[in-house]
């Protein structure tokens, strides 16, 4: 028997609605897949200066605590963030801003002025006014941010992720 090289009615309609269909669920699908994957595929590290406030209001030589919010969106979700900073102001020493977070277990330091030093209230660490550990169990001093001051605005870089 000898076929013939002519398709039929039925197998032109079959092919052609075979490649419609794909042109279709491309058409749809891979926008659809971008949607879903896109939140995961952006970076999510953010690098800002943050004005804290001005340095005339920081009192020499006694430590101030400045706290902030960050909104950071990552995919759906949005999160805000809490910071608190040290902003210190020796009488002959550049400005310093240093984070409240203790670098043992991440507990919030509070800064006794009579004492002059700060305490961590989850292990008794102690630091001294210029952060580095006094004793206790912290591993190293309190995180330091860069600092810059421009129009008199103290300024921190703030990197997150």
């Amino acid at each position: 028997m000898v076929k013939s090289s002519h398709l039929s009615r039925r197998e032109f309609v079959t092919i052609t609605v075979g490649i419609l269909g794909t042109v279709i669920a491309a058409a749809i699908g891979l926008p659809a897949i971008g949607y879903v994957l896109g939140p995961a595929l952006k970076s999510r590290a953010s690098d800002a200066w943050i004005p804290i406030g001005k340095v005339t209001d920081f009192p020499v030589d006694d430590p101030t605590l400045v706290s902030f919010t960050r909104t950071k969106v990552n995919g759906w979700e949005k999160t805000i963030n809490s910071y608190g900073v040290y902003v210190v102001n020796p009488p002959n020493g550049e400005i310093y801003a240093m984070s409240n977070v203790c670098s043992h277990l991440s507990c919030r330091v509070t800064w006794l002025a009579n004492d002059q030093d700060y305490l961590c209230p989850c292990h008794d660490g102690i630091f001294d006014i210029q952060g580095e550990v006094v004793s206790g169990p912290p591993p190293k001093p309190l995180f330091r941010y860069e600092t810059k001051i421009e129009d008199g605005t103290l300024y921190i870089h703030l990197q997150e992720g």
